[in-house]
């Protein structure tokens, strides 16, 4: 290897590794999460579409069904109360790895040069904001439909 080469290119390949890594523990961590440790308030049913989220959602990645028991996140299956709930369940996970991914940057400064650090933080929020806002949206909505679903039981 060139030893002018080396300098730029070792903090490049540990960032890889790095994400790489955090990426399959975080996500294997979180798929083991009992569901009660996932549960949260409802959140607010008001609020602007994110920046335009429907039209860029579609290029976004669903790693769920990656992981072993995971649910496709992009299509629902089912629309029963037990299939909603369990897609609001994995839309919390999801967000749960995301936030923890994206404070993962942080820890690059133990070994890496403030620009690499930089570099990572950009990374990090490139690659989890975008994830968090979907994954709040599509929560939201689900959050929506059980509501509806509850309105319209109370109604008879």
């Amino acid at each position: 290897m060139n030893d002018a080469a080396s300098p730029t290119l070792m903090p490049l390949l540990s960032s890889v590794g790095y994400w790489l890594l955090l990426s399959l523990l975080v996500g294997g961590a979180a798929n083991r999460l009992p569901p009660a440790w996932l549960r949260c308030p409802p959140l607010r049913p008001c609020g602007p579409i994110a920046l335009g989220i429907r039209h860029w959602k579609r290029w976004i990645p669903d790693a769920g069904p990656a992981l072993p028991g995971g649910v496709r996140k992009s299509a629902l299956v089912q629309r029963d109360r037990p299939a909603l709930e369990r897609l609001a369940l994995e839309c919390r996970r999801a967000e749960w790895v995301h936030w923890l991914l994206w404070a993962a940057a942080l820890p690059t400064a133990l070994w890496l040069p403030p620009a690499a650090v930089a570099v990572n933080l950009l990374f990090g929020t490139a690659a989890n904001l975008p994830c968090l806002l979907l994954q709040r949206h599509n929560r939201r909505r689900v959050q929506a439909v059980l509501q509806r679903m509850d309105t319209s039981l109370s109604r008879r």
